[in-house]
């Protein structure tokens, strides 16, 4: 195996180099995993010479109840795929060798990254993030069209083990910085330890690392990587944030992708899309019109905005992400759009080969095969039904008179389970899977007792 394009990192791992790392005994561990739900990695770890003896050719297979439980693993009703009445079979792991990296963090270990299809051969489980995400750029390419993105993750780092963190129930944690250090390099130095490590490991694991910055609120930073196809960038971002929490635990340290951490400002994924021809031409730039977009770009950009509300689950799937959503709190409110304005959800960044749409509707707790496959989906939608593009924001979108982003989880699975755009683009089976999912966050959030409540109806009320 080797490589495929890749711009300015190491190569990937081959799988020549592999077997000479396992019979030498530099690697002994490999790591065969796929992304649920929640965005998280899920899978095994394999001997090295069992995976080369038994699995490379043989595969692996996993529980069908990885794609059908809440965060905290339990199993939940209502899913089509998995029950008890279906009896929890298993789901193979369909590995995709152009995956295979060294695995951040940990120096005798490597990471494969799969798809998932069913037992009987009837084909892959649809309702997995990564085909969900497979099959909307197999779309955009039966029109003519590769597609292309960068994510920008925010974290918050503490000064506490992710166990003290835990014993705590998360009261009381200390960032990492004192003070907002937005770009400050005296506040980057503080914590460059485990930022550096954070880097460099990523890059030895095949990522493009650009930089790190700080942010605003107390320990907040972000690590940012170089754009690239849109499977391969959510790849590298499901393996970066495990990996960056596995490297600052190390550091008796923890930090969170999480939207909304406390009242200061949230984490942020704000996600940078583009298009161009399979051979590489770029589409969206044209100097010979006004805003040097062109009519294609334009069209794609109507068809994000005008299916943003019903497709903002994929955007925002947790209880917490419309914590995020703030006048006056860099978290957009306007589905609206602009040229170089982080008052919209939607912001017109770049030019000519480098011009792209920013969707700032994401929070740090997206799952990036979910958010950009609805971005695709959208989009093109937009072009294929030549939409028009309304007005472009000037000024304060917040205090405009748009629509509104859903303020609830609630409203967005009642605007995705309506949603005609969303059921054409991914099937019924997939949209009935995730408006489940809501569900399941909506009843046990809806039963659950806050800290909020009891200070307020303890003793005065």
């Amino acid at each position: 195996m080797t490589s495929s394009t890749h711009r300015g990192g190491p190569l990937q791992l081959t799988l020549e180099q592999l077997r000479t790392d396992i019979a030498d005994g530099t690697v002994d561990t490999v790591i065969v995993a796929f992304t649920d739900m929640q965005g998280r990695l899920q899978g095994k770890r394999i001997h090295g010479a069992f995976f080369l003896d038994h699995v490379l050719d043989a595969g692996t297979e996993g529980c069908n109840y990885l794609l059908a439980v809440d965060v905290d693993m339990n199993t939940v009703d209502g899913y089509a795929i998995s029950s008890w009445e279906r009896g929890y079979g298993d789901m193979f792991f369909e590995m995709d060798l152009s995956t295979l990296r060294r695995t951040p963090g940990f120096p005798n270990s490597v990471t494969i990254q799969s798809d998932l299809t069913w037992l009987d051969g009837s084909g892959e489980v649809v309702q997995s993030p990564r085909s969900i995400l497979k099959k909307q750029v197999a779309s955009a390419a039966d029109d003519g069209w590769g597609a292309f993105a960068g994510t920008e993750l925010e974290f918050i780092l503490f000064e506490e083990s992710y166990e003290e963190a835990w014993d705590r129930r998360y009261h009381g944690l200390t960032g990492a910085n004192r003070y907002n250090v937005d770009y400050s390099i005296l506040g980057g130095s503080k914590v460059e330890p485990v930022l550096r490590e954070i880097r460099n490991e990523m890059y030895r694991a095949g990522m493009t690392v650009e930089s790190a910055k700080g942010e605003c609120n107390l320990g907040q930073h972000e690590i940012g990587f170089l754009f690239d196809e849109v499977l391969r960038t959510c790849d590298n971002h499901t393996v970066y944030k495990t990996g960056a929490k596995e490297i600052a635990a190390r550091h008796g340290q923890a930090l969170t992708f999480m939207a909304k951490f406390d009242a200061r400002e949230g984490n942020s994924c704000h996600i940078h899309l583009s298009l161009r021809g399979t051979d590489g031409e770029v589409v969206f730039a044209d100097d010979d019109r006004d805003g040097g977009r062109s009519e294609l770009f334009d069209h794609f950009l109507a068809g994000v905005l005008a299916t943003m509300r019903e497709l903002t689950y994929f955007y925002a799937p947790n209880i917490n992400s419309y914590k995020r959503f703030a006048k006056g709190s860099f978290a957009p409110t306007a589905v609206a759009w602009g040229t170089d304005n982080r008052t919209c959800a939607l912001r017109v960044v770049g030019h000519g080969a480098g011009l792209r749409v920013e969707n700032r509707v994401p929070g740090g707790d997206v799952n990036p095969y979910l958010a950009i496959a609805a971005m695709l989906a959208g989009g093109l939608h937009g072009i294929r039904e030549g939409l028009e593009l309304p007005p472009v924001c000037e000024g304060n979108a917040y205090q405009g008179d748009y629509e509104h982003v859903p303020t609830t989880l609630r409203e967005a699975r009642d605007l995705l389970a309506a949603s005609e755009v969303a059921r054409a683009a991914f099937g019924d089976e997939v949209v009935d899977h995730y408006v489940n999912a809501a569900d399941v966050e909506i009843t046990a959030f809806t039963a659950a007792v806050t800290d909020w409540e009891r200070v307020r109806g303890f003793e005065r009320l």
